[in-house]
């Protein structure tokens, strides 16, 4: 995809016209997600606020139809674009991108237009097996809309933003690409959270429980998640190990819980060891 990436960044007027034509389309969205954060990592915001803009008015004609995923996406890959652009570092911008995400959940934003009423009423009529789980609920003093809300809008939440990351890391190559070729890659296997990010980030989640913010929790995670899944690529990448490694390990990541902890576990223990670097000076 880098002769698209490099025909957009021949003028503003091919990059806005791609970024409204993938965002129009059904499930092209990250497309037009990817070239509008392109266009803000090559040449910051305000160039690039015609381009965005030219990818926001379709992805919200979309949401009036009832899908703000697009939109969503649109933002949060803007968004992180910017703290990437200016402060160089992975980590801030998932930080600063969670936290957005988390926000949208709190208000709301991923829910469905009428409410989760009455998706309950008719999942209730068409299975007895849900409908008995939903009495069993209510018998022990849990009310189903307000859990319903929540597993909607932190499922949705997660979506969008893994999407959002997919996005800025495929801008993010392309810039590598056309601009310092080989750069993504080394910039993507050096990403590792700082203990002081670490501890930022559990400071959230503290003040996220105590103000009952369950958003805060859902989103927070993916910056952890994305810095062990760099770990292992840097890992895999200084012992040079076959890419059939690579593969394996994301049919695990993708299948079982168990490798999804692990990877939150080694990304935790990377942030105050620095596995990476300890591996560079032994070899």
């Amino acid at each position: 995809m880098l002769p698209v990436a490099r025909w957009m960044m021949r003028g503003m007027p091919q990059a806005a016209a791609g970024a409204a034509v993938a965002s129009l389309v059904p499930w092209l969205f990250w497309l037009g997600a990817a070239i509008a954060g392109l266009v803000t990592l090559r040449r910051g915001l305000a160039p690039a606020l015609p381009v965005i803009t030219a990818a926001a008015v379709p992805a919200g004609w979309w949401w009036t139809r009832g899908d703000i995923i697009p939109l969503a996406c649109i933002l949060l890959v803007t968004l992180m674009a910017v703290v990437l652009r200016s402060r160089m570092r992975w980590s801030e911008a998932l930080i600063v991108g969670a936290l957005a995400g988390a926000a949208m959940i709190q208000l709301g934003l991923f829910l469905p237009p009428g409410g989760v009423g009455p998706l309950l009423e008719q999942l209730r009529q068409g299975s007895p097996e849900f409908a008995s789980m939903l009495e069993e609920l209510s018998r022990q003093g849990v009310e189903s809309e307000p859990l319903a809300e929540l597993l909607i809008a932190g499922i949705t939440g997660l979506i969008v933003m893994l999407a959002a990351v997919a996005c800025l890391a495929l801008a993010r190559s392309w810039q590598a690409g056309l601009y310092n070729p080989g750069g993504f890659r080394e910039e993507f296997h050096a990403l590792r959270l700082t203990p002081r990010e670490l501890l930022v980030l559990m400071a959230m989640l503290i003040v996220g429980a105590l103000l009952v913010l369950p958003g805060v929790g859902l989103m927070l995670w993916v910056a952890p998640l994305v810095a062990g899944i760099a770990l292992v690529h840097g890992v895999i990448g200084l012992k040079g190990m076959n890419g059939l490694w690579l593969v394996a390990f994301y049919v695990l990541l993708i299948t079982t819980w168990p490798m999804i902890l692990i990877v939150l576990l080694a990304a935790l223990i990377d942030a105050f060891v620095d596995i990476r670097g300890r591996l560079g000076r032994s070899d």
